[in-house]
């Protein structure tokens, strides 16, 4: 059977040779982007609060635990949160395309990246979530882009996709709106449906980028009362506005 698919791989890769997913340079493995575009993008690579994965500029000189001001003084969304870039002009040509005009190839790579930035933590999260749609949103959309993203992360974590838990509300889009306007959008906006597949677990949630975490901060709330231990979360991109 691994004879006939290492075939069939060649075959393919043959017909249709790997390129990058954003710019079509020829690459050497489908999804991957090329060096161009990677270095395009503004890695979290470097000092980092070890609690949300902020980062910091690069001129500062940091300890390996060191938190974030909104973390220091316990107001943290999350048990543990990570991004794999900033959310700058260079990722924006990429989180557009993919989130509202279906470019849905480009979860491959962003996927990878997600789980290179998870690489420091020792997070074992018993469920993998992405952050539900509602459904009227999901309709005209056609996919949830979360889900995309979430289903290579939990087989590189070998733990299961919970898709039915948790179901949103229809709101408005929270573009554009301000940290208070988007935490009052979101309240109470979720709602567990199977709190017996919640009670006792870890659970990491996926999005694609990071605003200000209301959401995120209102999808752990509900689930904490259904009586998760943890809840961790993981996006391709954040919002980052970095010192000097």
């Amino acid at each position: 059977m691994n004879y006939v698919r290492k075939i069939l791989e060649s075959f393919i890769e043959f017909v249709f040779p790997a390129t990058c997913p954003l710019c079509n340079a020829r690459v050497s493995t489908h999804g991957e982007l090329c060096d161009d575009c990677w270095t395009s993008f503004n890695w979290i690579d470097g000092a980092k609060c070890v609690k949300c994965g902020f980062p910091f500029a690069s001129s500062f000189d940091l300890s390996p635990n060191m938190l974030c001001p909104t973390c220091a003084a316990g107001k943290a969304e999350l048990d543990l949160i990570r991004s794999a870039c900033v959310y700058d002009d260079a990722s924006k040509l990429a989180m557009l395309p993919y989130k509202h005009a279906g470019h849905t190839q480009y979860a491959r790579f962003m996927s990878r990246a997600m789980i290179w930035a998870l690489r420091d933590t020792d997070i074992q999260p018993d469920i993998v979530m992405p952050v539900p749609l509602a459904n009227k949103r999901l309709f005209h959309r056609g996919y949830n882009q979360a889900t995309l993203l979430a289903r290579p992360i939990a087989n590189a974590f070998g733990v299961p996709m919970d898709l039915d838990s948790v179901t949103r509300k229809y709101r408005e889009n929270m573009g554009h709106k301000s940290s208070k306007q988007r935490a009052e959008n979101v309240h109470n906006v979720f709602t567990v449906r199977h709190s017996d597949k919640i009670k006792g677990k870890k659970i990491l949630l996926v999005d694609d980028v990071m605003t200000t975490g209301a959401t995120f901060n209102e999808l752990k709330r509900v689930l904490t009362k259904a009586g998760a231990i943890a809840v961790y979360g993981v996006t391709f991109c954040r919002v980052a506005h970095l010192a000097n």
